[in-house]
């Protein structure tokens, strides 16, 4: 299937959720000891703006989660 458009690329959005948790579980990334529903959750509380996705055609592709602790920066 070829991409015949860029994707966007926006902060999360309380409707995306179950698409976010869905691609973290298929990539692999989800752990028993971490409750990926609380993690969006403490993201939110904390740094909204820091959870971005990707959606291309309705469809989120993709989920960034940045973070900064005053001296360092990171992605996940």
């Amino acid at each position: 299937m070829a991409i015949t458009s860029a994707p966007l690329i926006r902060t999360y959005r309380a409707s995306d959720r179950e698409a976010v948790i869905m691609l973290w579980s298929a990539c692999g990334l989800l752990r028993p000891w971490n409750n990926p529903d609380r993690d969006i959750d403490r993201k939110l509380a904390h740094d909204a703006d820091g959870l971005i996705v990707a959606e291309l055609d309705g469809r989120v592709i993709g989920s960034v989660m940045a973070g900064y602790d005053g001296h360092r920066g990171w992605v996940n």
